[in-house]
């Protein structure tokens, strides 16, 4: 917090930035913490740079997780559970580290900051990695025959250390990069706004794009030219983002940090238990309030009084002693009405945010169970041999295709019936992904009944051999889980960014992400309660060694199951949503 003076002054400024609508109103300011003209900052002149380094960023990322799992065992000389243990570990990492970044920039640093110095780390990290798999010294000595010496501790340190500098980067930009982009757009200007919906769109497409080069050119890179180029290609475009975010400066508009939002949410409890006997006022014009035109929390605008959750309102109540005394100065015993909000607006996420574990769930069957399928059916064309895993290209495609689609087709069209300016609000756009995640899992067990009945009358039931079904029969499952993910996550991140408190953005950014780790966690559950279920008093289960015995279609249709049902939760909980109303 500045100065009394200060915040006058920038409140005069805020007036005046009103009348003549020559600056943004969304307290938004240059890097030396001036207020920023509209006519030469943000909006779309600003995006290229920061599309630009998320496309490069998730290329370099992906272009090291992709194939990971591949240069474990054939370089590394790990085993098979091993290095998927390994992988997995490293990847839930990738999505909890976010929190740490997402603190960092709302409480501290901000969110250009943090970029910046995040970036720095990710690099660091992508040229240990190249180092590993380039020197002679720390990579393990090739096979001979079918002896495979293990890599020696340092061989393994070198490279852990730089795997998992690369799991802290990601942390600082995952959360940071969206928000920062949809920061670019004036809040309070209703043009801006529309613009900021197809910037999601756009920079969804732009993470698509990255993974496409790294899941077809970098793998094939990686597997026929060598891993040192394999992996320094990536870094490579590491250091093009990192240098396509910072020729952007001069254009960005910055949003300040607001001070810890884990500490302003563990003020409001302590405030509001210590005056659990007071009684709320029916009057809200009564609960606290600074009366400046400007927040107390750095960066953030003042929110309007709900009703729900009275308790918390408890921590806004002007005590007798406090109104005697006239010191209103700790936050640990008296609120304002915007503190207590933004911790009433976390609470009203959490049903929303919660019902995108059981999608990311079905998501996580793409890489796993989907591919398992693929196995199990006929790869050939012609003389050439389709790795089950590459269909997962056609998902990539699908996200490709639907974002242009979307944005320039479904939004006017919808804009008609709605009257709303980007066509569908975030929360029908979440529910639309949610209904074709239901049809993606229905497609997939559709395909497996076929595969088995083939199976069946082809007599291959007891033998664990592909089935002669072509495994582009999988593309539609593929392709509905494509523009599945247009409609959930561009719309979670719309609504994380709209919907969350101003001072809060990156973390809710992060809890969003988080929602792809627990879907994770939540698929190995099922798969686990269900092996355990399915083959108890020595049944042959679901899910077997060999699908041909087991019934996968059984498994799809639960997915498809958990998938209506969490979908019906959500429409109930969307239709109680209360959206946030800030000054």
């Amino acid at each position: 917090m500045g100065t009394q003076e200060e915040r006058l002054l920038l409140e005069q400024g805020l007036v005046q930035n009103e009348s003549s609508g020559l600056y943004t109103g969304d307290g938004s300011v240059d890097l030396k913490g001036k207020p920023v003209l509209k006519s030469s900052t943000g909006n779309w002149r600003a995006c290229p740079f920061i599309l630009g380094t998320e496309c490069c960023e998730r290329l370099a990322y992906y272009g090291i997780a992709t194939n990971l799992v591949s240069y474990l065992t054939k370089k590394l000389h790990e085993g098979n559970v091993s290095a998927a243990r390994n992988v997995t570990t490293w990847q839930g990492t990738c999505y909890l580290t976010p929190l740490i970044g997402a603190i960092l920039a709302d409480a501290y640093w901000g969110r250009y900051w943090t970029i910046a110095a995040f970036s720095t780390i990710y690099f660091i990290g992508m040229c240990t990695l190249t180092l590993s798999a380039s020197v002679p010294a720390f990579k393990p000595a090739e096979c001979v025959d079918s002896v495979c010496p293990s890599a020696t501790p340092a061989q393994y340190a070198v490279f852990f250390f730089g795997l998992y500098l690369i799991a802290l980067g990601t942390g600082g930009i995952k959360p940071c990069v969206s928000s920062f982009g949809a920061d670019q757009f004036d809040d309070t200007d209703a043009k801006e706004r529309v613009k900021k919906g197809s910037f999601f769109n756009w920079f969804y497409f732009s993470i698509n794009i990255g993974a496409l080069v790294s899941s077809s050119l970098i793998v094939w890179i990686q597997d026929n030219a060598g891993w040192g180029l394999g992996f320094g290609i990536p870094a490579l475009f590491m250091g093009i983002a990192i240098a396509s975010f910072f020729s952007g400066t001069p254009l960005y508009r910055f949003q300040r940090p607001g001070g810890s939002p884990l500490t302003r949410m563990c003020q409001v409890m302590v405030a509001s238990f210590r005056k659990l006997n007071l009684e709320v006022p029916s009057d809200s014009t009564l609960l606290y309030e600074t009366p400046d035109k400007i927040s107390t929390i750095e960066g953030s605008r003042k929110l309007e009084h709900t009703d729900e959750l009275k308790c918390l309102d408890k921590a806004a109540v002007v005590s007798d002693a406090e109104s005697k005394t006239g010191d209103f100065s700790n936050p640990w015993r008296l609120c304002t009405v915007t503190q207590v909000e933004e911790l009433k607006i976390l609470i009203r996420m959490f049903p929303i945010w919660a019902t995108g574990i059981v999608f990311s769930a079905v998501y996580a069957q793409m890489s796993t169970m989907f591919v398992e399928q693929g196995m199990m059916m006929d790869t050939t064309v012609g003389s050439f041999t389709i790795p089950a895993a590459s269909l997962s290209t056609f998902d990539v495609i699908s996200v490709i295709f639907w974002v242009p689609v979307y944005d320039t087709v479904l939004v006017p069209i919808a804009r008609k019936f709605t009257g709303k300016e980007r066509g569908f609000s975030e929360l029908q756009r979440m529910g639309i992904g949610l209904f074709i995640s239901i049809l993606c899992m229905s497609s997939a067990a559709l395909v497996e009944i076929w595969r088995l009945d083939l199976a069946k009358d082809l007599d291959l039931v007891d033998k664990d051999v592909p089935v002669p079904l072509s495994i582009f029969w999988q593309i539609p499952q593929y392709f509905l889980l494509g523009a599945a993910e247009v409609f959930t996550f561009i719309g979670q991140l719309e609504f994380f960014y709209d919907q969350s408190p101003d001072a809060m953005r990156s973390l809710c950014s992060a809890l969003s992400l988080l929602t792809t780790s627990l879907g994770n966690y939540l698929s190995s559950f099922i798969l686990t309660v269900v092996t355990s279920l399915t083959t108890a008093g020595g049944k042959t289960g679901w899910i077997t060694d060999n699908l041909n015995e087991g019934h996968l279609d059984y498994f799809f249709w639960l997915l498809a199951g958990l998938s209506f049902l969490n979908m019906v939760v959500y429409v109930f909980c969307a239709q109680m949503y209360k959206r946030k109303k800030a000054s």
